[in-house]
């Protein structure tokens, strides 16, 4: 049986950058999505930890080896009237899952969105990823049938954000 070092989880700092940069093309390297990835440290520097935080990072480790991260950030919830939180990224490395680092990573987001007073915790799941999904029910979270994502990006969101007609 392997032993698994002791886990600990900490909040990300500017120096995490090239770790949270190579943790990101991972997890879109299991996605299937690296060629989407145009993230860059200057980037991730400038947005994870300069003038105005976009989002929070905290990195799990197994002993001293960085094993995995999440990045969350608040939203708001017009029908609860309280604040959320969003996780966008979760990825355990593949050598490490399976030894409750995505466990671990869950509870102290949790514990973050029960500290910050938030009436929700929430997140999306790729429809093929069976076992994010049975991981995520097994901590009692629920599929939101009937809803989906919408996004508009890059040439989309600039030609909306010109686009002449009524404004508000």
């Amino acid at each position: 049986m392997t032993v698994t070092p002791a886990i600990r989880i900490v909040p990300a700092t500017q120096d995490d950058v090239p770790l949270i940069l190579r943790l990101i093309h991972g997890l879109a390297e299991y996605e299937k999505l690296a060629h989407e990835v145009t993230a860059s440290e200057a980037g991730l520097r400038e947005t994870l930890f300069g003038a105005r935080p976009a989002a929070d990072v905290i990195i799990a480790y197994a002993g001293e080896a960085p094993a995995g991260f999440a990045l969350f950030f608040p939203n708001y919830s017009t029908f609860l009237g309280k604040p959320g939180l969003y996780l966008e990224d979760l990825f355990v490395l593949p050598e490490w899952r399976g030894r409750g680092l995505g466990l671990a990573l869950m509870k102290r987001l949790a514990a973050i969105a029960v500290e910050r007073g938030c009436g929700r915790f929430e997140w999306s799941v790729l429809d093929w990823n069976e076992p994010a999904i049975g991981f995520y029910q097994s901590l009692g979270a629920r599929l939101m049938d009937g809803w989906s994502i919408v996004r508009v990006t890059g040439d989309a969101l600039t030609k909306l954000a010109s686009s002449s007609g009524p404004h508000a």
